[in-house]
C-alpha cells in the first residue's frame, strides 16, 4: 500500500494506459458510437471481453475506458467502471446484487438519494432495509445474516462522522457480507477501502475526481469479476459515461492530490476560525484535534488530511442561518462539493433533506446547521468573508 501511495499522482497523470497510431499523449475524445466488425461473429457475441473489441458505444468507449483503468489504479484494484451519475453508479450496483430476501444495512446518516433509492426498490424487490447509528459497532451488529449488503460513506454527509473501517474489515463476516464503500469525501488520496475488505468502492466522479464542478459522472471500481458483471448490467441500463465528460474526469484527477491538500489544508483553517467565533455553536470537522473522530480519522488515512467539507451550526435560528447565505460573496450558495469554488448550503434542503425527520434531530442536522465545502480561493479570502457574513 505504501508504494502505491507514493506514485498517486503519477498514476493519476500517465494511469490512463492510452495508446494510439498517432502517439497522442492525451486520451482523445472518441465520438464514435459505432465500431466496425473486425469479425463478424464475435461482432454478433452476446458476450465479449471488455475492452478488447468495441462494438457500440453504450457499450464501451475508449476515453472512457481510459478513465476507469485510472482509477482502478489509485484504488488499488482490478478494474473500474465509470456512469453517468454518481446515483447511476450505486443504483446499478444495488439492482445488480440485491435479491429478494436480502438486507441492507446503512448508517441512517447518507446522501439522501440514497435513501430515496433504497425506500423505492425494496417494496419492489423484497428487500429489507436497516438504517442504524453511523459507528462501525452498530452496523456491524446489524449486518452479520446472510444475504447482507453494508453500504457506508467513509465520512457521513454532513456531520463528518468518521466509520472505523478497520472495525468494520474485523468483525463483519466478509464472507458473507458485501461492503461497499463511498469514498468519494475521502478520495484514494487519504484512504484506500480495498484494504479494509471492501468489495466495491463507488465515487461521485462529480466531486473530487471531477473537481471543476463542470461535470456530472460517477465510478465504481472493485474486483475483476464483479466489474465484468456490472458492465453487463450497465450496458442493458444504459449508464455509460459519454466520452467528453470522462475527458473531462480524466483531466481532474491529474491535479486531485494537490487539489485535495489545499482543499484539507484550507477547511482546516477555516474550521479553526469557526471554532473561534462566538456566532458558531459547533464545528464538525475531524481535522481539529478536539473534534470525537479526530484519533480515529488520523488511524484510518494515510496522510495527514482531512478532506475540504465541514459542517458548522450556526447561534440562532433557521433564518439566522438562511440571512448568513444571503450576505456571502465570494462563497457561492451552491449544493455540491469537492470543487474549486466553495461553497455553502443547508443540508435540511438539500443533500440531508430525505431524512427522515426523527433521524436527523438525533444526529444533529438541525435547521441551523451550514455545509461548506472549500476550494482552492485564498484561504484568507473565504474566512474574510465568513467573518462579513457571521457579523451582525
Amino acid at each position: 500500500m505504501k508504494r502505491a501511495l507514493a506514485r498517486l499522482s503519477t498514476d493519476a497523470v500517465h494511469g490512463h494506459g492510452h495508446r494510439d497510431v498517432y502517439g497522442s499523449h492525451i486520451p482523445p475524445i472518441y465520438t464514435s458510437v459505432i465500431y466496425e466488425y473486425i469479425d463478424y461473429e464475435l461482432g454478433l457475441a452476446t458476450h465479449i471481453d471488455r475492452g478488447t473489441y468495441l462494438r457500440y458505444g453504450r457499450e464501451e468507449n475508449p476515453t472512457t475506458r481510459a478513465l476507469e483503468r485510472v482509477v482502478a489504479k489509485l484504488e488499488c484494484v482490478e478494474d473500474a467502471l465509470a456512469f453517468n451519475s454518481g446515483m447511476a453508479a450505486i443504483s446499478t450496483v444495488l439492482l445488480w446484487y440485491l435479491k429478494p430476501g436480502s438486507k441492507v444495512v446503512v448508517p441512517m446518516e447518507l446522501y439522501s438519494s440514497t435513501f430515496v433509492l433504497l425506500n423505492n426498490i425494496a417494496p419492489k424487490l423484497g428487500i429489507k432495509v436497516e438504517k442504524v447509528w453511523p459507528s462501525a459497532e452498530t452496523i456491524a451488529e446489524a449486518a452479520n445474516d446472510l444475504n447482507t449488503v453494508v453500504f457506508v460513506e467513509v465520512m457521513t454527509n454532513p456531520t463528518n462522522k468518521v466509520i472505523d473501517l478497520d472495525y468494520l474489515s474485523k468483525h463483519l463476516d466478509l464472507e458473507r457480507t458485501m461492503l461497499i464503500v463511498d469514498n468519494t469525501f475521502t478520495t484514494p488520496v487519504v484512504l484506500k477501502p480495498i484494504k479494509y475488505g471492501a468489495k466495491l468502492i463507488v465515487h461521485s466522479a462529480t466531486k473530487y475526481l471531477g473537481g471543476h464542478n463542470d461535470v456530472v459522472g460517477g465510478v465504481v471500481a472493485g474486483y475483476k469479476n464483479m466489474i465484468t458483471e456490472l458492465w453487463d448490467w450497465r450496458r442493458v441500463l444504459g449508464g455509460i459515461l459519454q466520452p467528453f465528460e470522462a475527458y473531462l474526469v480524466l483531466r481532474g484527477i491529474k491535479t486531485l492530490e494537490v487539489r485535495f491538500e489545499k482543499q484539507s489544508n484550507n477547511a482546516k483553517a477555516v474550521a479553526e476560525f469557526l471554532a473561534e467565533h462566538p456566532r458558531v455553536e459547533e464545528v464538525m470537522y475531524p481535522g481539529l484535534t478536539k473534534n470525537p473522530y479526530h484519533e480515529l480519522a488520523k488511524k484510518l488515512f494515510e496522510k495527514p488530511l482531512f478532506g475540504g467539507v465541514l459542517s458548522f451550526r450556526i447561534k440562532g435560528s433557521y433564518e439566522d442561518a438562511v440571512n448568513f447565505l444571503k450576505k456571502l460573496k465570494i462563497v457561492k450558495r451552491c449544493p455540491s462539493l469537492g470543487g474549486t469554488e466553495s461553497m455553502a448550503v443547508l443540508p435540511t434542503k438539500s443533500a440531508s433533506m430525505y431524512i427522515e425527520p426523527e433521524h436527523r434531530k438525533k444526529l444533529g442536522i438541525t435547521d441551523n446547521l451550514v455545509r461548506l465545502s472549500i476550494g482552492l480561493e485564498d484561504v484568507n479570502d473565504v474566512i474574510e468573508d465568513l467573518a462579513q457574513a457571521l457579523s451582525i
